[in-house]
């Protein structure tokens, strides 16, 4: 496929998610958004704990991994946001797909970083005001369609991420509103 026919299918599908959006059936999560869209970004700062790791950002986590090196895995780890975005930004993690916890390795592809990264969402969703923003969407369909598709290309797809944020707020949903997951 061309390069324009794929420019034009993901400006395509970007016109049909914002007139969903403007419909009420769907969020698109995304940085610049209204609540509860913006502040369910991986930029927005929420504290958490993950494996005995303090984070400020989910974004700090994920650009992170990208390093093999635990001490400055711990100064990725401490950023916000969009500043922890830029430092990730530089590392070719996808030449080998290989990312990090902790100075151990392991395939962007692999079951161990499918759960290391259920975990971590699991870990953030503790937080007070994410469940919140969560549940704020209400059932509508997510969408991030600032992210990419390929997961050779990205720490995290628009798929994994809306999937994995939909299974967290069917769970907070079905709570009694007491006790959170």
């Amino acid at each position: 496929m061309s390069r324009f026919m794929i420019n034009l299918k993901k400006r395509l599908r970007q016109i049909y998610v914002k007139w969903l959006v403007w419909r009420g059936k769907a969020v698109d999560i995304g940085s610049n958004g209204a609540y509860p869209a913006g502040v369910l970004s991986n930029f927005t700062p929420y504290t958490f704990s993950f494996r005995g790791t303090d984070f400020v950002s989910m974004e700090a986590l994920l650009q992170g991994l990208k390093f093999e090196g635990v001490e400055k895995q711990a100064k990725i780890f401490k950023l916000v946001g969009v500043q922890a975005k830029f430092k990730g930004k530089k590392r070719k993690w996808y030449l080998d797909q290989r990312l990090y916890w902790q100075g151990k390795p392991m395939m962007r592809d692999s079951e161990e970083y499918k759960s290391l990264i259920n975990e971590a969402f699991d870990a953030l969703a503790q937080n007070k005001n994410f469940q919140n923003a969560l549940l704020a969407t209400s059932n509508k369909r997510l969408y991030h369609t600032m992210g990419k598709s390929d997961p050779t290309m990205t720490i995290l797809t628009e798929e994994e991420f809306c999937s994995i944020l939909t299974k967290i707020r069917m769970r907070l949903q079905n709570n009694d509103g007491d006790e959170r997951i």
